[in-house]
């Protein structure tokens, strides 16, 4: 297959068929796949790191957010199955965290693959439903409440176009994440690693641990400076920890 950098859909760039192994990494909440963006300067050259985006946002502005997590699962699974012919992990974050779980059971219980390795950071675990949900809130109160968790730029808050257009995603991923209900599975054969962040008030330290019911492999789990974003504040130490999650599971030249 040729190495082609020309955009698809869900992903920003086709699959280098040279890679040794792929990370497929899920966004939070309200952002792009361009939150993913430096992250190969990090890893090792032979490490593809591929961000999904989702509908709705940056190069697909112009199409419509989904709303609904079976949706969203079957869509991302189709779409990159065809790149699923080397080792590959998955990572999220947040509502990425949970998305990313629905799809690698999707992946096992239909098309019996699985990842090398499920990556969640800053998630509860699947069974832990949102104490304080948000999503059917009026358009100020909603955006109130998201304010308060200081992840989107203020500059976006200030600009009344800006909020226009990003009010539909953000209430498309809350929706998504919010309503979302688990529903018992036998848990995953792959491994599953954890990240937290120690300030984090979205998910606490024993909400990252109750990840580890979901797995017949491996769990393990780290807590890491910062708040529910410390997966950028302190996005070094995360990757230099990730790096040699994925290296353990490079195949060798």
């Amino acid at each position: 297959m040729e190495f082609k950098t020309k955009t698809t859909s869900w992903l920003l760039t086709y699959p280098n068929p040279n890679d040794k192994i792929r990370i497929f990494c899920l966004p939070c909440a309200g952002s792009g796949a361009s939150i993913y963006g430096q992250w190969h300067k990090f890893l090792p050259k032979d490490i593809g790191v591929y961000p999904i985006q989702l509908p709705g946002r940056e190069n697909r502005i112009c199409e419509d957010p989904i709303l609904d997590m079976d949706s969203l699962v079957k869509y991302i699974t189709n779409s990159i199955l065809p790149y699923l012919d080397k080792p590959f992990l998955f990572f999220g974050h947040s509502l990425g965290a949970r998305v990313a779980f629905e799809i690698t059971h999707n992946l096992n219980s239909v098309y019996n693959k699985i990842p090398n390795c499920l990556i969640v950071s800053g998630s509860r675990a699947p069974h832990i439903p949102e104490p304080n949900p948000i999503h059917f809130l009026p358009d100020n109160e909603f955006l109130n409440a998201i304010g308060k968790l200081s992840g989107i730029p203020n500059i976006i808050f200030e600009n009344k176009e800006l909020m226009n257009l990003f009010l539909p995603i953000l209430r498309a991923d809350y929706t998504i994440d919010e309503t979302y209900v688990f529903k018992d599975k036998s848990p995953l054969p792959c491994p599953i690693i954890a990240f937290g962040g120690v300030y984090d008030t979205e998910a606490s330290e024993d909400e990252i641990q109750d990840w580890s019911a979901y797995t017949s492999n491996l769990f393990s789990y780290s807590m890491i400076e910062g708040d529910h974003f410390f997966f950028k504040s302190h996005v070094e130490e995360l990757l230099n920890k990730i790096s040699k999650i994925i290296s353990s599971y490079k195949v060798p030249s």
